[in-house]
Order: C-alpha cells, then structure tokens, then sequence
C-alpha cells in the first residue's frame, strides 16, 4: 500500500473547501448525493452507446447508511464507479472534476444532465468527517478498490475484492464540540430534512432505512419500532411535469409544501423556457403578506435550483423590489456557478430569467384585475403599498411600468379604482386628477379643501398610505393628465373664479396683513379662499411640498424636519369673517385672538401638531369668559 500525497496546491483547496468555501456543514450532504447522481447518469449515457449495456431506471438509487454505533454515515450509489486510474484523477487531484470531463466528451441528451462541474463537492465530506473511505468499482473493471484519506496528509488506494458496480462513501464523522453536534448527521429526521431541502428532485431513488412505530400485528393497541426502507425523496418535480398534467390542487399542494406560506395563493404563473436560457419556474402570488413584510428583516428572494439542486434558498437577484411579494422557484440548467454552487460567477443568465419573470408577472397581476376584481383587490390591499414604493422608488425608473397596477378609493365610486378608470370618467372641462391625502378615507371626506372640488362633480383619489403622494409626485401625469392636490394653491376649476378670489382678496388687504403679521413666519400668506363653502378656514400649501408631505417627513425617525409653505385661507362669505373685521376696526388683540385660534383650528384639520397646545387652550378660555 502506497500513500499519495496531495500536491500542494490541493492542499491549499482542500483547507479552503473545510473551512471556507461552504457556508452550511450540511451542505456536504448534497455534494455527495450530487454526485452520485452524476455516477447513475454517466452509466445512462454509456447505454446510449453501448448495446451490450441496458438502463432500467429501476435498478439504480442512491442510499443512506447511518450507524450510530460506530458513528459512520455511508453514501451508497449503484452507478458508474470508478477505476484506479479515475480515483486517482478524480479523487487526487482537487478541483478536477470526472463529471465535467465527462460532460465535455459526451453530448447531454434527453433532458439528462450531469450536475458536478468543479471536483471539490466530494471534498466537502471532510467538514464533517475526520477519515473519508470510498469503496468503488468501475463497470469497466472486474476490480475494485479502496481509496482511504484523512485529510492534507494524502491518500492511499488498495485493490478489493467487491461484486457490485458502483460506490460507497464512508465518512467517520469528527468529535463532537461544544459549538459543533456532528452526531445529527446520524439522526435520521435530519438526514430527511437535508435531503428534501437539497436534494429532493434528483431523479433517482434516495433510499434510507427509517423506522416508524407502527401497531403489532394482532393487537389494538400495542406499538412497535419497525424498520422499513424508504424513499425520501419526490424525484419528479412539479415543474418537470406537462401544465396539463397538473390541477390547481397540485399547485397549492406545492406551495404549502414548500412552507412559501400559511395562506391559498391567489395565482401561480407555471413557466418553461427553452432560449438562449434554459429554465422552468413555478411562481406564486401569496393573498397574505408574511408578518415581516413591511420591515427591513424581511428577505426577499425565489428557491434557485440547478437541474434539481438547491443552490441558493433565496436568489434575490431574481426579482425586483417591487415584485418581493412573488414566491416560488427557478429551476435552470445554465447557470454559471461558482466553485461552492452556492453564488453565481455572473449573473447574465440571472439577468435574462428576472426580465421574463417581471413581464410574467406583471401580466397575471393585469389579467387579475380585468378578470377576477376581487381577488386583485384582495392583492393591492395585501402589497398595494410595496407596487407604491416601485413607482416612487429608482427616481421613478418603474413608474409606467407600474401606474396602471395602482388602485385608489375613489370619492364618487366609492371603492378602489384605477387611474384608467378614473381618466375615463373625467368631465371635457376637467382639467387634473385631483387627490387628497389624509390618514383615512372617513377623515379625508371631511375635509374642507374638497368640498369646491366636489361641488364641481369632479371626482376625488383618496390618498391614506404615507408613500401614495411620494408616489404621485415622481409620476407627475397619467395619460398627460396632471395630478394636483386639493390642498394646491392652484386647483385649476375656473379663471372667473381665481380672478374673483384675486378681487377678494386685494379688498382685504389690510385684513389679510394685519393677520399674517400676527402669524408671522407660520403662514406664508393669508388670502380669500373660494374653496371653502360650510368651513371658515381652511389651510393650503404652495410649491411642492404638501402639507401631508409635512406631516409624514417630520414624523419619520431621521429627526429630518421641513416645512410646507401654508397659506392661511378664509371664507369671506362665513359668518367669522364679519367678526374678523369687526376686530380690525375695534379692537385688536381680539383680532389677534382670533387669527391664532383660526391658525390652530386649521392645523387641527390638516391633522398637524399644535404648536403650542397651553396657548390654544388659554385662547379657548379667553372666547368663553
């Protein structure tokens, strides 16, 4: 027996595949099995070719030996194995990979693919195990052999005697550490688990004995430990199978075993691809948002699969921000990974497939809304607000993209609408989509600013999500109708009117002064308002921050603070305005008295902070004695 040394710069690797390349121990798990596949496969391609050799599907699996005694756990495959010549060019030199070689030499037919490309996975064993021991014989050799390692130190190959083709890999698994339990690998409940995670769609059998408590045999009530050998894995994915094959109860038997959620998805967009980018993908839309949602722990991401593997539980590359609601998987046999399987060396193939999902998506959500209201209406109120954010967010990059997924109450409907259906309803001397913004539609409909819009028959967008004028402000139009807020200091409804607020507002100068000097640097003007018919004040903003903008900006954590420029607005046909003239004439701390309690009622009304809330009540107590 000769022991071989590893060169040095395998070495070097195989320190880097035990200690860094992989981020989960578990991983080896799926290496192993990985490759074993690729064993059962490269026997399916030699009876491409060879008549003398037959491939019945039946007789090939892969199987799993825990032994809790010896604490050994045992990777057994009825494939290919492998000669001397291929141990020691396989298993000798890390980082060359058989399976590559043999995809280069050999055409991939028949939806058959070899999954290893880089030769390191089955060096991943020794993360969990201190002697690695492969016992093997190739198909082409009536010999087998014994390849042995513990490590950096080398290995050494020995001829046996072994009647079967095919290959076992046995692991002693390292000492238990305080931060390290090795001995779960030979549990079999983790052994299931790692193999669904990773492993589940490979196409062969992955066998295991597992045992199950089950009632004897002529009795009622007396249990047994019996030992059965199973297969733990499904082998056919769903997203192999032809559309027409599958039920929408295959589809959330699916979703709900894959745990995407606890809720019914509303929709699945079920895609096969076969371009320049090979790939299929099963994708959801949840009715539920997760309880995280909404926050920053919340990680976005579909399942990425290499013909079958688990490589990555969360690609977020595969979606954009404003679609993170979707789950689901992708599944491709291009993808270029790097030498864990783990990232992605680049990400054209990425980049391809996230396209195609965005348009797909999009199109359900569209045939959603046209189709089944209800339901899309059921979406919107669910994840209405992250489709607000895409229009808002990358300087309104995704706006148009976007818009017409957006829905808003509508005070002449009464319900959610579109902007589509809004624009369709417009009057011929409409001149905006007018919106106002408050903290609930009940409130909004309350406030004084719509009533001239109203009146008009004009109708009015709700806005009661903090990012919806954000949002409207990046878009700027629809349909080269422009959005204007109620609370504008231009509404646009007729120049006869402006031109009459103009006159009202010059015949009270004087008025109008004396009460902006009384406010100050609050107000940036005082003037006559005709938008106010019932309500004696009202206030309004000029330039491009909203008095709701206001609100939401001061009250986020940041302590970034602005100001809206108010215009204080009175109605010059309310009875108050004969008691603010009279005050200007006679008496003229009264007049103070009552611009600051108009000010603050104002500021009541657009929901905005009191600045001084002892002096309003002392203002109160002053109009009562």
């Amino acid at each position: 027996m000769v022991k071989h040394e590893f060169k040095a710069e395998s070495q070097k690797l195989l320190d880097m595949v035990i200690h860094s390349i992989y981020s989960q121990r578990e991983i080896f798990l799926r290496e192993l099995i990985s490759n074993a596949s690729d064993a059962i496969d490269k026997i399916y391609y030699k009876a491409l070719t060879d008549d003398s050799l037959t491939f019945d599907q039946s007789n090939y699996y892969i199987k799993l030996i825990p032994n809790k005694e010896n604490r050994t756990l045992t990777v057994l495959d009825t494939g290919v194995g492998m000669t001397k010549e291929e141990l020691e060019d396989n298993l000798g030199v890390i980082a060359k990979s058989g399976s590559q070689t043999f995809k280069s030499e050999n055409e991939i037919k028949d939806g058959y693919d070899i999954i290893g490309q880089f030769g390191v996975g089955f060096y991943a064993a020794f993360m969990v195990a201190d002697k690695v021991t492969v016992l093997t014989r190739s198909i082409d050799s009536e010999e087998g052999y014994k390849w042995v390692s513990q490590g950096t130190d080398g290995y050494t190959i020995t001829p046996i005697d072994r009647e079967q083709v095919g290959t076992e890999i046995i692991l002693e698994l390292k000492e238990n550490q305080e931060e390290e339990n090795y001995d779960e690998f030979l549990e079999e409940a983790t052994l299931k688990q790692i193999i669904k995670k990773y492993s589940d769609f490979i196409r062969y059998p992955i066998k295991m004995d597992v045992t199950e408590s089950k009632l004897k045999e002529g009795t009622e009530d007396e249990y047994e430990d019996v030992v059965e050998e199973q297969t733990i894995n499904t082998m056919v994915p769903i997203w192999k199978k032809r559309k027409s094959e599958l039920t929408d109860e295959d589809y959330i038997n699916f979703y709900q075993e894959k745990r995407y959620g606890f809720d019914q998805p509303l929709r699945h967009i079920h895609i096969n691809v076969d371009g320049s980018v090979r790939y299929n993908a099963i994708l959801f839309i949840p009715e539920q948002p997760p309880f995280n949602y909404y926050t920053r722990e919340y990680e976005k991401g579909l399942e990425l699969y290499s013909n079958g593997v688990l490589i990555m539980e969360k690609c977020a590359d595969l979606l954009p921000d404003y679609f993170s609601f979707v789950k689901g998987m992708v599944d491709s046999e291009d993808l270029s990974l790097n030498i864990s399987r783990e990232m992605l060396q680049h990400d054209r193939q990425l980049k391809i497939i996230e396209k195609n999902i965005r348009k797909k998506v999009k199109q359900q959500l569209l045939s959603m809304l046209r189709d089944e209201r209800d339901k899309y209406e059921t979406f919107f109120k669910a994840f209405g607000q992250q489709i607000k954010f895409g229009v808002y967010s990358d300087f309104g990059q995704h706006k148009e993209e976007l818009q017409d997924l957006l829905l808003f109450y509508s005070s002449t409907e009464k319900k959610l609408v579109t902007l589509e259906e809004y624009v369709s309803r417009m009057p011929e001397d409409q001149k905006y989509i007018y919106y106002a913004s408050g903290d609930s539609n009940d409130r909004i409909e309350k406030l004084p600013q719509t009533e001239i819009v109203a009146d008009k028959g004009y109708e009015i967008l709700y806005f009661t999500d903090e990012v919806d004028e954000f949002a409207i402000k990046m878009m700027t139009q629809y349909q080269d109708k422009e959005f204007r807020s109620v609370s504008s200091g231009d509404l646009g409804i007729e120049e006869e009117e402006k031109e009459e607020e103009k006159e009202e507002t010059e015949s009270h100068q004087a008025l109008f002064q004396a009460m902006k000097e009384v406010l100050g640097d609050k107000v940036k003007d005082v003037r006559a308002s005709k938008r106010l018919k019932s309500y004696p004040v009202v206030l309004s903003a000029d330039g491009e921050i909203s008095l709701e903008m206001e609100k939401i900006i001061n009250a986020m954590p940041d302590n970034q603070q602005i100001q809206a420029d108010k215009v204080l607005e009175i109605n010059v046909d309310h009875n108050i305005f004969n008691a603010l003239e009279e005050a200007q004439g006679n008496d003229q701390d009264k007049l103070e008295l009552y611009t600051n309690l108009l000010y603050n009622q104002a500021l009541l009304i657009e929901g905005l902070p009191i600045e001084d809330p002892v002096a309003f009540t002392k203002d109160m107590s002053k109009i009562m004695v």
